[in-house]
């Protein structure tokens, strides 16, 4: 592609370098992706990246934030209540993470504080608040859901396309716990799967609210 002279109007803005970053990231993986590379793509000098985006950290958070913008969007009718706000999450989270799978240790490996993500964990701390949830639980409850969501979907998305993995063999002589409970994970990334161990973590964090007296 050709590059633009350093110094003339590359056409350049937040979203055009955000849509290539996620598309360089998604085809040829972080390991090779730098400011270099993303320019030669937009076939620009890399000092016009300069001008809207301060280097590779930042670029680095362009790309985050540009996918986590997939998962706040709220569907016309879709539930407020705080268990429903987190389920719709948490299924909009996985769904990116399996078209992104290259983007998504980003999302582990760094803070997320940008103005989308707080958005999304504003709307789930509002709703567990309003339903009466204690301050306590509604200020771990993000932390336990998010850590049970990037070491799931870390795990599923690196091992290949979505579906369900083979079922795992052990040796019934030295490990009979584990050679008798393997049927159980013939499903593992599937949504079943995601969807009952979701589950376990939401329960948990209601039989955190008060009981009535």
């Amino acid at each position: 592609m050709a590059r633009r002279a350093r110094g003339t109007s590359a056409g350049l803005d937040r979203e055009r370098i955000a849509v290539a970053a996620v598309a360089l990231v998604d085809r040829d993986g972080l390991e090779r992706f730098g400011v270099r590379r993303l320019a030669e793509e937009l076939g620009v000098d890399p000092m016009s990246l300069y001008h809207h985006v301060k280097g590779k950290a930042a670029l680095l958070d362009v790309i985050s934030e540009a996918v986590l913008a997939e998962v706040v969007a709220v569907p016309e009718g879709a539930p407020h209540d705080w268990e429903g706000v987190a389920r719709r999450t948490a299924h909009s989270y996985r769904a990116m993470a399996y078209r992104h799978p290259r983007v998504f240790p980003l999302l582990v490996t760094r803070a997320q504080t940008s103005p989308v993500a707080l958005a999304a964990l504003e709307r789930l701390v509002s709703a567990m608040r309003a339903a009466g949830l204690p301050d306590r639980v509604a200020a771990d409850a993000p932390m336990v859901l998010f850590g049970f969501l990037n070491g799931h979907l870390l795990a599923c998305t690196g091992s290949g396309p979505e579906g369900p993995a083979p079922v795992p063999e052990f040796d019934p002589d030295a490990y009979p716990g584990m050679a008798a409970l393997a049927s159980r994970w013939a499903g593992f990334g599937s949504v079943a799967e995601f969807d009952r161990m979701l589950g376990i973590v939401l329960d948990g964090i209601r039989g955190q609210a008060p009981r009535p007296a």
